[in-house]
C-alpha cells in the first residue's frame, strides 16, 4: 500500500520591487470600445467636484505591478484609484505603480466587460494569474468593481478578511465606496454625443457629481438667467420713467410744475 500525500498549496510570496526599465509592458488593444469614455467620465466628474488631490493616483490601463515568487506580475484596469502615491523626481515620468513601495496599496480597481473576455472573474491561482485572484490574494485591492455594460449590470466587491465579498445597492441602484467616500451607481444618458450608460458618481447626500460639459451649461444657464434678471430690471426701470414724464407732462399742462 502506498501512501499518497496531497500537496499543501502554498499561499504566493509577494514582494514590491521596482519594475525594471527594460521591462516591456503589455500593449494589448482595447477591447470594449466604451472603456475609454467610461473611464475618462469618472475621472472628469472628480475632477469637476474638486475631489483630485496631488499626492492621489488615478489612472486608466495603468499597470499596476507586483513580485510574485520572483516573477514580475502586471495588471492594467480600466480605472484605479490611489489615495496617497510619493512623488516623483522633477522631470521624471511614471510608467507603472508598484505599492507599498512607492505609496499607498491600491484603493479602488475597476473593469469593464468586453462582449468576448471573462478574464475580470479568473481566480486562476498560477503565474500569470487571474484578476480577480490577483486583485484579492496579491495586490489587496479594498474595492473591485465590475461593469458590463452589455448586460447593464453592476458589481463591487469590498476586501473582508482578505476575501472579496459582494456587496448590495442601495434602493436607487448605488453602491457606497468607502475608499473615495461616494456612491457609485449607473446613469443612463449622452456625454460628448455617446449616448449610452455610465458609471457616475453621488455624494453622501445623493447628488449627483457633474462632468466639466455639464457644470459648463449650468455656469451658462446661470449667467444667462442673471443677464435676463438684468435686462428685465432695465427694461422696468425704463418703464417707470417713461411713465413719470407723461405724469409730469400731465401736471404741466394743468400749471402744475412737478418739481415744486
Amino acid at each position: 500500500m502506498v501512501l499518497q500525500i496531497n500537496p499543501t498549496k502554498q499561499a504566493p510570496i509577494v514582494t514590491w520591487e521596482k519594475l525594471p526599465e527594460d521591462f516591456i509592458l503589455p500593449d494589448d488593444p482595447v477591447e470594449n470600445i466604451q472603456q475609454p469614455p467610461l473611464a475618462s467620465a469618472l475621472t472628469d466628474a472628480l475632477g469637476t467636484g474638486d475631489r483630485i488631490q496631488p499626492e492621489m493616483l488615478i489612472a486608466s490601463n495603468f499597470a499596476i505591478s507586483a513580485t510574485v515568487n520572483q516573477k514580475t506580475v502586471v495588471k492594467a484596469p480600466d480605472w484605479m484609484y490611489v489615495p496617497r502615491v510619493l512623488p516623483l523626481a522633477e522631470g521624471v515620468i511614471r510608467r507603472s505603480y508598484t505599492p507599498s513601495l512607492e505609496g499607498d496599496r491600491v484603493a479602488i480597481a475597476m473593469e469593464f466587460l468586453s462582449e468576448t473576455d471573462a478574464g475580470e472573474y479568473s481566480v486562476r491561482a498560477k503565474y500569470p494569474y487571474g484578476k480577480l485572484y490577483c486583485y484579492e490574494q496579491i495586490l489587496q485591492i479594498a474595492t473591485y468593481v465590475i461593469f458590463d455594460p452589455y448586460e447593464v449590470d453592476l458589481e463591487v466587491r469590498c476586501l473582508q478578511e482578505n476575501q472579496y465579498v459582494l456587496q448590495s445597492p442601495t434602493a436607487e441602484g448605488h453602491y457606497w465606496i468607502p475608499e473615495i467616500n461616494l456612491f457609485l451607481g449607473i446613469w443612463y444618458g449622452t456625454r460628448l454625443g455617446a449616448t449610452m450608460n455610465w458609471l457616475r458618481w453621488w455624494d453622501a447626500a445623493g447628488n449627483l457629481l457633474l462632468w466639466s460639459a455639464e457644470q459648463s451649461e449650468l455656469e451658462r444657464q446661470r449667467t444667462e438667467q442673471e443677464r435676463q434678471r438684468a435686462q428685465s430690471a432695465i427694461a422696468q426701470l425704463e418703464t417707470e420713467r417713461q411713465r413719470s414724464e407723461i405724469l409730469a407732462a400731465q401736471l404741466r399742462e394743468l400749471g402744475i410744475d412737478p418739481n415744486a
